[in-house]
């Protein structure tokens, strides 16, 4: 087993993305607890989540639940259980999971979906901070040909690369989600479907402004798997060209898959390691995420310590 020694040293982390990757980076460094943090992208039209959207005019709950879950996978109990569970040959909620309706029930309870999480994370012993991109609801947009197209459903479907992507309407961003940012040591973005869940908050120009004023180390997560989408079609370089082109935001160090071909042309440092799953195809290992997270941490460690040193000119 790595033993972490970097990370330890950081005041705090913030992951950004969405669903499955963003989980799963944020399981992989949960001993940090209260001083790891994740901004989830709130604009998922799909499923259970979709039909919630439709129904109350909600944020989307699918990638919050998503990320609630894996942060406790590691003790499973009866809380986890019922939370994870999609309901099957019931009428109405067929398809619905329970987790996202006990999210929606507590945020019709409380003043903010912000407070509905934590005590969600209360309930499930999460210590690590959820934080929503958003706590109003909002779709993501695209322009191809010209043309607006509206939800990420449509949006993942398009034959051709959009021209731009948008939020719609213009939303604010969670205060803590720039509060968290701020204070950070190091920003991890992704891995995840690069459209639909690693841009949507970064699309929130006040999220994207604090990550570009922000001191802290950024670095950008390769997927093990190419994805479906037209995306899959980019190479690294162009996804992360498209992305500094719609957000400014470009990435110090890019962790990449030693699974995969080694990405050419980026205008940053490439940190390869093996990081595939035995054990689930297309997933991230934790303990992988964990050692290489550690590392890059290391490595800037170094590189500040070695910027300290007095310059002694020659006598």
């Amino acid at each position: 087993m790595y033993s972490v020694k970097a990370l330890y040293q950081c005041r705090r982390i913030v992951a950004i993305g969405g669903g499955h990757g963003l989980g799963r980076v944020m399981a992989s460094i949960g001993f940090l607890q209260e001083r790891l943090s994740g901004i989830v992208a709130t604009t998922d039209d799909g499923g259970s989540t979709g039909r919630l959207r439709e129904a109350s005019d909600c944020i989307a709950w699918g990638d919050l639940r998503n990320c609630l879950n894996q942060l406790c996978s590691d003790s499973p109990n009866l809380a986890r259980i019922l939370f994870e569970y999609r309901f099957k040959n019931s009428g109405d909620i067929s398809g619905h999971n329970l987790g996202n309706l006990i999210l929606l029930a507590m945020d019709q309870m409380c003043v903010r979906p912000l407070d509905a999480i934590n005590l969600i994370r209360q309930m499930l012993q999460v210590s690590a901070e959820l934080i929503p991109m958003s706590e109003q609801p909002a779709r993501l947009g695209a322009v191809v040909n010209g043309q607006e197209v509206v939800g990420e459903t449509t949006i993942d479907a398009l034959q051709t690369r959009p021209e731009k992507l948008m939020i719609l309407p213009t939303i604010q961003p969670t205060d803590e989600a720039l509060a968290t940012i701020k204070e950070s040591d190091m920003i991890v973005i992704g891995p995840g479907s690069f459209m639909t869940s690693i841009l949507p908050s970064l699309l929130i120009p006040e999220i994207a402004e604090s990550i570009n004023d922000s001191g802290a180390l950024k670095v950008f997560v390769g997927n093990i798997n190419q994805e479906q989408s037209v995306v899959g079609k980019m190479s690294m370089k162009e996804k992360l060209l498209w992305m500094q082109e719609m957000t400014g935001v470009y990435p110090d160090v890019v962790l990449w898959p030693a699974e995969n071909e080694l990405p050419q042309g980026l205008q940053c440092k490439i940190h390869v390691q093996q990081l595939a799953d035995a054990f689930q195809d297309g997933a991230h290992s934790r303990e992988a995420l964990r050692q290489a997270l550690d590392e890059i941490a290391l490595n800037q460690l170094h590189q500040e310590a070695a910027r300290e040193q007095p310059h002694h000119s020659p006598q």
